[in-house]
């Protein structure tokens, strides 16, 4: 005769704060395997969870977008590429835009998704209203992602844009214009001019550019050299 095992006999609730504390997606996926009541345990996890990170996961849009739907009480979410066969594009950012938790999103990761484009992060943003955290940096995305920012994150303080070589002086200028809770923009790496830097200190001179280097040479320019 079958002997259920102890872990069976656990309350659903205190199942579901087990799977809670499991840091592996790997294990979740296949402790959802198991039976119909660890599955939905599982599930139950994802939707207690505020933050998740994909970092050092090999992930898919798939895989991607079908956890951050679950995760219904999502609050920071990162899905930085930080691995090696990561590959997350445009159309798991549109999966994700469709998710219950978006709107609730204050912190949000796309570090180094260089297989995103505009069309996705617009997608995504379009969907947000509560972002103070946001970090594109090393994507390929141009000034038609800082529009959407700026006409949609009015709470955002933080934005990282860490070699976002295709953004423009024209995209900063409107994106600190209307982010007026704005306190710090990393830079580093972009290729807008020094004349920049000091028109975003004069909307906002409280404005942190990172790094430091940047804000330094906006508000001490090199003396003019003078002809012998």
């Amino acid at each position: 005769m079958y002997e259920e095992a102890a872990i069976d006999r656990l309350p659903l609730d205190l199942l579901a704060y087990i799977f809670s504390l499991v840091t592996s997606f790997t294990v979740l996926a296949q402790g959802s395997g198991v039976c119909k009541k660890w599955r939905k345990a599982v599930n139950q996890s994802m939707a207690r969870r505020q933050s998740l990170s994909f970092a050092g996961w090999t992930m898919d849009d798939r895989s991607t977008s079908r956890l951050v739907h679950l995760a219904y009480n999502l609050k920071e979410l990162d899905i930085s590429r930080s691995r090696w066969g990561c590959h997350i594009t445009d159309n798991g950012l549109y999966q994700i835009a469709s998710a219950r938790c978006v709107a609730n999103l204050n912190s949000v990761s796309l570090w180094g998704m260089t297989a995103i484009t505009d069309s996705g992060v617009v997608q995504l943003i379009s969907r947000t209203s509560s972002l103070q955290h946001l970090n594109i940096g090393g994507t390929f995305i141009t000034d038609e992602s800082l529009f959407a920012i700026a006409e949609r994150c009015h709470h955002l303080k933080t934005i990282g844009m860490w070699c976002c070589r295709h953004v423009t002086e024209r995209g900063l200028l409107v994106l600190v214009n209307k982010c007026r809770k704005l306190e710090s923009i990393n830079l580093w790496g972009t290729r807008v001019p020094v004349d920049c830097f000091i028109a975003l200190l004069t909307i906002s001179p409280a404005l942190q550019i990172k790094p430091m280097e940047l804000l330094l040479n906006a508000q001490n320019p090199p003396p003019l050299l003078h002809a012998v």
